[in-house]
């Protein structure tokens, strides 16, 4: 019985998290409810781990955050604001708020959207629209083109 409890738990989760399929035995209504809600509370703490990125976005944030996310398993709020800003990125639609947290991320630290990302101990750069970040000894200086 333990057992067909624990697989109900996890198809339940599946479907509020990963996109899933419903459950049998469970209200449609309620459940989608429940996912938006869950959508809602991650954005809100991805924005805390990213707050440049959802600064950049403004009162888009909640609806792109939102749409990337639904169906995506999360792998933690700090991964899943990299993963968003990478695929921004890739679609030209980073803001430049999110590139520049993005150049200071990616000069701090590897991060090969599969591990928990680490800190670097050579220096490195990134560059992400007109910024680019340099990291040496473990600090990390973001540079910006000079005003026009």
């Amino acid at each position: 019985m333990s057992g067909d409890l624990a697989a109900r738990q996890a198809e339940l989760v599946a479907a509020l998290v990963a996109g899933g399929p419903l459950p049998p035995g469970f209200a449609p209504a309620p459940v989608d409810a429940a996912r938006r809600a869950l959508l809602r509370k991650r954005a809100g703490d991805v924005a805390r781990h990213w707050p440049l990125l959802a600064a950049g976005l403004g009162a888009e944030w909640p609806a792109v955050f939102t749409a990337w996310a639904d169906g995506r398993p999360t792998g933690g709020s700090l991964r899943d604001g990299w993963d968003l800003a990478r695929e921004l990125r890739a679609e030209g639609t980073l803001p430049p708020l999110g590139a520049e947290e993005l150049a200071v991320r990616e000069a701090a630290s590897r991060y090969d959207g599969r591990t928990a990302p680490r800190p670097r101990r050579r220096p490195a750069f990134a560059r992400v629209g007109g910024a680019v970040a340099v990291q040496a000894a473990g600090r990390v200086r973001l540079l910006r083109p000079a005003p026009r």
